[in-house]
C-alpha cells in the first residue's frame, strides 16, 4: 500500500458504525492494485450523529466517492445533491459518487444480492421470497427482487422506526411491479413459519447475527427450516451465524452476505472508476465459495 500512495492518489471511503469488521477495504484496495488504479479505500466510523459533518468533509476533501452502510443508509440522502432512480425508490443510499462537486446517491445492494444468487445458480424469478428486514439493505433487496421478477415477497419486521418504511415498500412493489408483496409483524412466529413453509427462499436482511447482535437469530429454532428452502443470511461477520448454522443442520442450501458484498461492491467500483472489478480474482482473495 505504501508503494501505491502518491500525491495523486484519490480517496474513497466507507461510512458506517460499527465498521471495523468490514471486508470492503480489503476488497476494493486489492482490486485497485490488481488493475493499477491510483485510488485508496478507507473505513470511517460514522453514525447518524456525525454523518452530516462527514459529508461536509467529503465535499471539502473532494473525495471521489464513498460507500454508506448501517445506520446511515436511509438518512444520508438528505445531505446529497441527487439520488439515482433506484435510490429514490428504495429510500436508501449505499454508494455516493462525486462528479465535479455534485454528490449523487446510488443503491447497489439489491443488484449485488440478485447477482450473488445468479452466481450461485439460484433462480428466484417467478418464485416466492420471505425476508426479514425493512432497513436500507433489506429494502434494496425487496425492491430489486420485485423489479427482476420475483413473484411474491412476504416481508417481516418488528414495529421499530423502519416499520413505516416497510409499509411504503410494500405499496411501491404492489403499485409499480408485477410482484405481490405483504408485510407482517416479525413477532408473529406462527405466521413467519407459515410464510417460510411456502417460500422458495428465506432471507435475513437485518443486522441480527452480526455485532453487536452476534449469537442471535430472527428465526427461533431449527423447526422453521426444511431441506428444500434456500436460506441467505446477509450478515457475513461472523461467516457462520446462529441462523445459518441451524439452516445447515436442517439440510438447507445456505449463503452468507459475502457474495452480495462482492457484487454490490463491484457495481459501486464501476460507478467510481468506470472499470469492471476483477470478479474471479476477488472471489479468490475473499475466499468466496458456494456450498
Amino acid at each position: 500500500m505504501a508503494e501505491r500512495i502518491t500525491g495523486h492518489t484519490e480517496l474513497i471511503g466507507l461510512m458506517a458504525y460499527p465498521i471495523r469488521h468490514s471486508s470492503s477495504p480489503a476488497m476494493h484496495n486489492e482490486a485497485f492494485a490488481y488493475l493499477g488504479l491510483d485510488y485508496a479505500y478507507l473505513a470511517f466510523e460514522v453514525d447518524n450523529s456525525t454523518l452530516e459533518d462527514a459529508i461536509k468533509g467529503f465535499r471539502a476533501l473532494k473525495m471521489v466517492g464513498s460507500n454508506v452502510s448501517m445506520p446511515n443508509k436511509t438518512v444520508v440522502g438528505q445531505y446529497l445533491d441527487k439520488l439515482s432512480p433506484a435510490a429514490e425508490l428504495c429510500g436508501a443510499v449505499n454508494t455516493i459518487v462525486n462528479e465535479d462537486g455534485v454528490l449523487t446517491g446510488h443503491i447497489t445492494d439489491g443488484i449485488g444480492f440478485m447477482q450473488s444468487l445468479k452466481d450461485n445458480d439460484i433462480d428466484v424469478i417467478g418464485k416466492k421470497m420471505t425476508i426479514c428486514g425493512a432497513g436500507g439493505a433489506a429494502t434494496a433487496i425487496e425492491i430489486q427482487a420485485a423489479l427482476d421478477g420475483v413473484k411474491e415477497i412476504s416481508i417481516f419486521n418488528v414495529h421499530d422506526k423502519f416499520w413505516d418504511n416497510a409499509v411504503e415498500t410494500v405499496k411501491k412493489i404492489n403499485e409499480r411491479t408485477e410482484c405481490k408483496a405483504a408485510l407482517y409483524d416479525l413477532d408473529d412466529k406462527d405466521k413467519l413459519k407459515e410464510e417460510m413453509d411456502s417460500s422458495f427462499i428465506f432471507v435475513n436482511g437485518t443486522g441480527v447475527g452480526m455485532k453487536p447482535l452476534e449469537g442471535m437469530s430472527v428465526v427461533p429454532d431449527q423447526s422453521f427450516f426444511r431441506p428444500e428452502l434456500i436460506v441467505v443470511d446477509v450478515p457475513y461477520a461472523p461467516l457462520e451465524t446462529k441462523m445459518r448454522t441451524m439452516a445447515k443442520e436442517a439440510g438447507c442450501k445456505t449463503m452468507n452476505g459475502l457474495g452480495m458484498m462482492l457484487f454490490q461492491g463491484a457495481a459501486a467500483f464501476e460507478l467510481w472508476t468506470g472499470k469492471q472489478m476483477p470478479i474471479e480474482h476477488m472471489k479468490e482473495v475473499l475466499n468466496i465459495k458456494y456450498e
